[in-house]
């Protein structure tokens, strides 16, 4: 795809069908069968005010909040609930942090369970060619295979799976004007008294919204896919998506209110509008389009985690990028956490209609974070329509809300897993986040000016001997006049380290795919220098063969020699030694911690544990590295009295 986040093009909108609309375009499988109550609630007044509120909850939420609202605020060309944040961070909003992570954590939670609802209600399909068929060994290898191949990027997945969603959408076309041709009446559920209808006078109406949630969950990926797809290729890719799944759902509407149709045990209302020769069909391009699906969430959770990352919400992980288009993205160990999340909602839950209990509350959490931190973006971005946004978000926030008082219902009945893995992830986000503010409350730097005239004092004193002949420092530095405190604690609050060159290195990510650029300052003449190293994207992070390179460009330039400060191989060696120092930061014991900092120290190293060693952070050879632990102090220290009990020099007056 190209790198022009706007650019609309037929292949770019084949793409965007194969990547955004999986979860939402597979949500036909099962919503009807939810709101039905498995074949139990088939009244007219009941699915007619069902149908109802799905048409207007995919207008008012996916179509007028997503589409309309939500594409136009982006974070240079990203999406999703991190774009929010980050767009209100830099007006100062302090208190959004805490919605963000909430709809971070409900998305995570809902990673876990959205592939593995899709995959089993179309592969249990294949029951009504043969009842003894084992579903659940063929729903864990399709999703073990779908995890693997994420490797190989979402571009190469969107072109191939966007010819099937194609197919997909269209047979759903198909399906649903078969049966609207025989009872054409469903129409009469585009008029949104019968929603309101069913809502407030049909009994079980109200709890049944739950179900018809279920329709809008994916959502929330027509904009955190942003970044993939560009908002152009997805409102014109919607608008077609939209209109089939309407006709589709009424369709459904049509063969439920159908004179004399009743569900069969282990029936679904979906494979009920199957020709019976066209079952085997219907299986295949459903299973495959809900293992779209399942992409389309784990590509948002892949975009949700990279924001966070960027955003210091949570650690660095190693983030590939399989394609020269930046937000092509894949990060290995959220890959592989959401594969055994899925594998664990199917060993734990089994069939699809048990997971749609625990499906949908996560989700609906999401909705009411996103819209509450869209409204105060549109409101300070655009204060004189304020009055106008107001409106329509409370419009939103009090559907969203009723949406979630009736999935509340849902808590019992497995709701209380998604809440579980929510909270979880919450309290893991927000204690590094608190973690992060404590480390905020030291001094970062120090004046370069401050530092220079140890080095110079360092070098002269000849009884250091040398650690080095070239010692280099990554640095979070971005400017040569100041220096981390905790490099200079490295350098000279223990053993002085000496070496015959020292070098601070800050290292700068590009958004371009290709390219290796470099600055060199001279801090020190001949003795130390800043280098800032900006890399592409895709670069490999080869940092010492850079700096060797670097090295080589200054002594070819006459700047530098090429000899050892070790005299005993001076010109026996090829290459001259470098060493690097890559500081690690830990509280000082003598602290005086509250047991929420403790609390909140603790969870940032458990999940700085999951993320990258400083080593392979900065992809250095592990040979050719040291680990400097450095103590670091977040709050006042502890102030212990000592009490001296007895003094004696009488030895000492003697002599």
């Amino acid at each position: 795809m190209s790198g022009s986040y706007h650019k609309i093009s037929l292949a770019g909108v084949l793409i965007t069908i194969g990547i955004v609309f999986g979860d939402i375009g597979t949500s036909p499988l099962y919503v009807f069968q939810a709101i039905t109550g498995q074949g139990a609630n088939l009244s007219r007044d009941f699915v007619i005010g069902g149908l109802s509120c799905v048409i207007w909850t995919l207008i008012l939420l996916a179509t007028i909040k997503y589409i309309y609202f939500a594409l136009n605020a982006d974070n240079n060309g990203e999406g999703g609930i991190f774009a929010l944040f980050a767009l209100l961070k830099e007006r100062n909003v302090k208190w959004v942090v805490i919605p963000a992570l909430i709809g971070c954590a409900t998305l995570l939670a809902d990673g876990f369970i959205t592939p593995a609802i899709s995959i089993s209600s179309a592969v249990e399909g294949i029951n009504n060619i043969n009842p003894d068929i084992p579903v659940i060994p063929i729903v864990v290898g399709i999703i073990i295979a779908l995890f693997i191949i994420q490797q190989f990027g979402t571009s190469a997945i969107g072109k191939a799976f966007g010819p099937i969603m194609v197919i997909w959408f269209s047979y759903l076309g198909y399906l649903g004007a078969i049966h609207v041709a025989k009872n054409p009446s469903v129409f009469s559920a585009f008029n949104p008294l019968e929603a309101i209808r069913f809502v407030t006078t049909v009994p079980g109406g109200f709890a049944a919204l739950g179900a018809v949630f279920l329709c809008t969950t994916g959502a929330e990926a027509l904009y955190s896919d942003l970044g993939h797809c560009g908002k152009g290729n997805i409102r014109i890719s919607w608008g077609i998506i939209a209109s089939v799944l309407v006709f589709h759902y009424l369709g459904q509407a049509a063969l439920c209110t159908s004179e004399g149709f009743t569900l069969a045990k282990g029936a679904t209302v979906f494979y009920s509008m199957v020709p019976q020769n066209q079952i085997i069909f219907a299986v295949i391009i459903a299973t495959a389009a809900t293992i779209i699906a399942s992409q389309a969430l784990i590509t948002g959770v892949f975009t949700l985690m990279n924001e966070a990352i960027k955003l210091k919400l949570w650690t660095n992980l190693k983030v590939k990028f399989p394609t020269d288009h930046q937000g092509q993205i894949y990060i290995p160990f959220i890959n592989w956490v959401l594969m055994l999340g899925c594998l664990l909602v199917i060993w734990f839950f089994g069939k699809s209609e048990k997971m749609e209990s625990a499906y949908g509350l996560a989700i609906t959490i999401n909705m009411v974070m996103t819209s509450l931190l869209l409204v105060v973006l549109l409101y300070l971005t655009s204060p004189r329509m304020k009055h106008f946004f107001g409106v329509v978000f409370l419009i939103f926030m009090f559907i969203e809300c009723i949406f979630l008082f009736s999935n509340l219902g849902k808590i019992v009945s497995g709701g209380w897993f998604t809440l579980i893995l929510a909270t979880t992830f919450f309290s893991l986000l927000y204690l590094y986040y608190k973690a992060r503010e404590l480390r905020r409350n030291i001094t970062e730097y120090l004046p370069m000016t401050a530092v220079t005239p140890l080095l110079e004092a360092v070098k002269k004193d000849s009884s250091i001997p040398f650690e080095a002949t070239h010692l280099v420092f990554p640095t979070r530095s971005n400017s040569h006049d100041k220096l981390d405190l905790t490099v200079y604690h490295s350098l000279f609050m223990k053993r002085p380290r000496k070496a015959g060159v020292i070098w601070f290195l800050h290292l700068d990510i590009l958004n371009q795919p290709w390219g290796v650029h470099y600055s060199v300052h001279e801090v020190i003449d001949g003795t130390c220098y800043y280098v800032s190293l900006q890399l592409g994207f895709k670069e490999e992070h080869r940092i010492e063969y850079m700096m060797r390179k670097i090295h080589c460009n200054m002594v070819e330039k006459g700047e530098l020699t090429n000899e050892s400060v070790f005299e005993c191989i001076k010109d026996r060696v090829g290459k001259v030694d470098f060493k690097f120092i890559v500081l690690n930061s830990r509280v000082s014991t003598d602290n005086a911690l509250t047991a929420f900092q403790v609390l909140c120290v603790k969870a940032y190293r458990f999940v700085k544990a999951t993320g990258l060693k400083p080593a392979e952070d900065f992809g250095l050879d592990k040979t050719n590295v040291e680990v400097d632990f450095i103590p670091i102090s977040v709050t006042t220290q502890v102030n212990q009295e000592l009490t001296e009990d007895f003094e004696d020099y009488s030895a000492t007056k003697r002599c």
